[in-house]
Formats: C-alpha cells, structure tokens, sequence
C-alpha cells in the first residue's frame, strides 16, 4: 500500500468511527429537534453566504484557467441567489414528515406478538460526487433529517466553496449541542475515494453522483453497499398524436432550461406522420436558442436553412450537459421504444401524446426510474416532486429508484413486541 493511500485509509478510519458514534446519536433525535436544527443550519449557511461566495470565485477562476467548459461552470457557480435556494432547501426539508419511525406494514399475529416493520437511519452515508456544491447542503440536510451521520467527499473543483459551506454547517451544528460530525468532507485525492468505498463496516452505504466515470469507479471497486446515481442520456419522443404546440414547448424546455444538469433531454425522436410539420419548427426554435443540433438524415432534410451535423451513434449515446442535441424520425411508437432502449441511461424519457393507448404502451415499455407524458424532463427532481432537496436520481432497480430523498436514505428494521411468548 503507498503512503498516500495508508494515510487516506487512516483519516477515512478516523471519519468513520467518529461518524458511527455521532449516528448512535442522531438515531435518537425526535423530528422537533431535527427541524430546528435544519432551520438554524439554514440561517448558517445564509449568514456565510460572502464566505460561501468569494470561495466559489476562488474555485471558478482556477477552473477558468484549467479551461473548464460553461457547462462544468454552471454546475459549479454559487450566486448569491443559490446560496439563498440551498438554504431555503434545508426549510423545505424541515417542513416533511419525519421518515424515522414510519410503520411500513405490520399486524398481530395469532398467538398476541405484536409485529411491524419500521423505517430507521441507515447509519453512515458517504457521498462521492463532482463539481455541484450544492449537494453538499442537500447531502447534510437530508442526513440530519433522515438521522443520518454524513461522510462527504467532494470533487476538487470545488474545494474552496465546499471548504466554507461545511464549516458553516459544522460550526452551527456545535452552536446547537449537536455533533459537527454528523457532516464530515474529506479533501484528499483519489485516494480518498478508494479508502471511503471499501471501509466496510465503518460505512454503511456510498452514493456517488457524477459522471459515468465517476459512477463506474465507485460501482466496480467498491466493498461498501452503492446506490448508483445515474448519467441522464435522456428522450423526448413526439408521438403520431402529438399536440404539436405542447410538443415544441416540451422539447425546448427540456433542453434548453438548463441544459448543464442530468434531467436536460439529449435526444428527440419525431413520429414521421407529423415530422413535415414538426421538425422545421422545433429545429428553428432550437437553433435560435444556440444549440447544437445533430440531425440524421429525414431530419436534416427537413431543417430547412438550420445548420446541422451528421448524427452519429457516438452522439445517440452522448449526455452533452451542454446546448447541443441529437435528432431523429421514427417510423413507429415502437420504434421509438426500441431507440430508447438502446440509448438510454434510464434516467428520464418523455412521450408527447394525446393518444392514451400510446402513453400507456410508452409508460410499460421504456424502463427508466421516470417516464414523462406530456411533461418537461425538467421535472424529474426531488424538489420539484415535492420531497425537498435530494441526493440524486438513482437508476438502479434495488431499494431506491428515481429521484433520492428522505425515504431512500432509510432502511428497515422488524420490531416484535410480545408480552412472554414462546415458541
């Protein structure tokens, strides 16, 4: 072992262990006391906003000489007004019901036990995650509420604003009597990386939220128990019976709102019944709105005078983060099932239809943790679902799928109460 990764193997030791004593006592804490303190933690994180801010620039300005792409910058920034979202976040929080506690399912059996099946903190949390500092704040508030101790371990390029926030979080928790380990944020290398994902038994559970590379790392060498966070190669796909309006407000909602983050659409497929129609007008739109668009053939003779680029599968299977697009025609609802199945990440996919049948064929068929109909991709957020901050989209199938929040950072113990019964 190098000397690099003994030393990270140490700290992560050291972290975990005190993590695994504060978790005893946040199990403990009664949702009253969790919500203060969440409310304290957001007036914290408000009142160190210039500290917040001027780390943020630090980082931008090391990241603008590493020549960092606009859309790594947007993901990165922290305004004023995001420091102001993120605390308001920790409120939302504040404001859900407590998941600690909640009976799942339970019944009396025959013989008087009393049985039920509880939901309870999983324990320790580490976090892996790249350049968006506001998962630090959702990642320490969700851990408070959910009774959770978080281990955190950011990307470097954000070093400087994730450095401020968690001494804001960790000097409020202290200011309250609550433990300032409940939120801990490792600053080493790779190395760092590799010591928390295989502390097994100091650490009860790893997320990582990122890129591909990023999730792949954390998946394949990891001993800890991982909820994989996936990329969003995400689909809107404009049905047959589209209402073609909504379907152009959909599409550039999708892509251009915010076209940094995972639930922005990459791709949009087009029914070839309404593609004469349809195609030239979106392309416009788009266009006009900066983005690249790469266009396979029956869409490129459509485009009219929009400029595009030859698709290629490469760019099927691109999550661009950026104003950049792939385009397509389909010959059938089902063709455009078959592509997103083979493109997908199963993040998002979105069908505009007015045809209830084809919603319903759509919604059975494509096997992602979201399926829009007739909606913006934009919506798939924990926010926006009404669950407050979250920790991200899981695309996997076990325990937790779809936008990551209170519940999904919660297991389950039984309970059996009897009063002397033997079997």
């Amino acid at each position: 072992m190098n000397s690099n990764l003994e030393q990270s193997t140490a700290r992560v030791a050291a972290a975990g262990k005190a993590a695994r004593v504060v978790s005893k006592r946040l199990a403990l804490l009664s949702r009253a006391e969790k919500d203060a303190a969440l409310g304290v933690l957001a007036d914290a994180i408000e009142a160190a906003e210039a500290s917040i801010v001027a780390g943020n620039e630090r980082d931008l300005e090391r990241g603008r000489d590493a020549g960092i792409s606009d859309s790594l910058a947007d993901r990165l920034r922290m305004t004023p007004e995001r420091v102001s979202a993120v605390a308001q976040a920790l409120r939302d929080l504040a404001a859900l019901p407590d998941p600690v506690g909640e009976v799942v399912r339970g019944n009396t059996l025959a013989n008087g036990l009393q049985i039920k099946q509880v939901r309870v903190p999983m324990g320790v949390v580490g976090m892996v995650y790249e350049a968006r500092p506001n998962v630090t704040v959702d990642a320490a508030g969700l851990g408070l509420k959910s009774g959770n101790a978080m281990i955190l371990r950011g990307g470097s390029a954000a070093a400087h604003t994730n450095a401020a926030i968690v001494a804001a979080l960790r000097e409020s928790l202290e200011r309250q009597g609550l433990p300032a380990d409940a939120v801990q944020l490792l600053n080493g290398g790779h190395e760092d990386v590799q010591a928390l994902i295989t502390a097994r038994g100091l650490v009860d559970l790893v997320i990582p939220r990122g890129g591909a590379k990023l999730i792949e790392t954390v998946v394949t060498g990891s001993t800890v128990p991982v909820i994989e966070t996936g990329t969003g190669n995400v689909h809107v796909y404009v049905d047959a019976d589209a209402d073609l309006d909504m379907a152009l407000e959909i599409a550039v909602n999708s892509k251009t709102h915010r076209p940094s983050v995972c639930n922005a659409a990459e791709s949009l497929l087009v029914h070839r019944d309404v593609a004469d129609e349809f195609l030239p007008r979106v392309l416009r739109t788009l266009a006009d709105k900066d983005v690249t668009l790469h266009a396979d053939e029956r869409a490129t003779a459509l485009a009219g005078d929009v400029e595009t680029k030859p698709v290629t599968d490469e760019a099927w299977n691109t999550e661009f983060h950026d104003l950049e697009m792939s385009v397509g025609v389909v010959d059938s609802l089902d063709e455009a099932i078959e592509h997103i199945d083979g493109y997908s990440t199963h993040h998002t996919d979105c069908i505009v239809t007015e045809n209830r049948a084809a919603a319903r064929a759509f919604i059975a068929q494509v096997d992602s943790a979201v399926v829009m109909v007739n909606a913006s991709t934009r919506f798939t957020d924990g926010g926006e679902f009404g669950f407050g901050a979250e920790i991200g989209i899981s695309t996997q199938k076990l325990h937790a799928r779809g936008p990551m929040a209170l519940a999904e950072l919660t297991t389950t113990k039984w309970v059996v109460d009897g009063d002397g019964q033997i079997r």
